[in-house]
């Protein structure tokens, strides 16, 4: 699981048909202890109705097929949860978030 931050959302009016009715958006993951790492957005199939703005939870492989309760299904990440808060002990990161 990964936290990412929605920045966009993609409309597709032709997709594969397993597809059809998935909601896309565009996440950015985040990297906590690198704030600054140059990660590329990735599209993810939105389970729960983030927006745009918001850190969500992000699975990958068979978990995000799973998410979308069809393992056959062409999803490599789903959108699990919508973060309401975070919390790192400084002790641990060494820098302050």
């Amino acid at each position: 699981m990964q936290l990412a931050v929605v920045i966009g959302t993609v409309w597709s009016t032709r997709k594969e048909e397993r597809l059809v009715g998935a909601k896309l958006m565009i996440v950015r993951p985040i990297h906590l202890l690198d704030e600054g790492a140059g990660t590329l957005p990735v599209i993810a199939v939105d389970t729960i109705g983030a927006g745009v703005g918001e850190t969500v939870l992000v699975v990958g492989g068979s978990s995000a097929r799973a998410a979308v309760k069809d393992l056959q299904a062409p999803v490599d990440a789903a959108i699990v949860g919508i973060v309401d808060d975070k919390e790192l002990d400084q002790r641990y990161t060494g820098s302050a978030l």
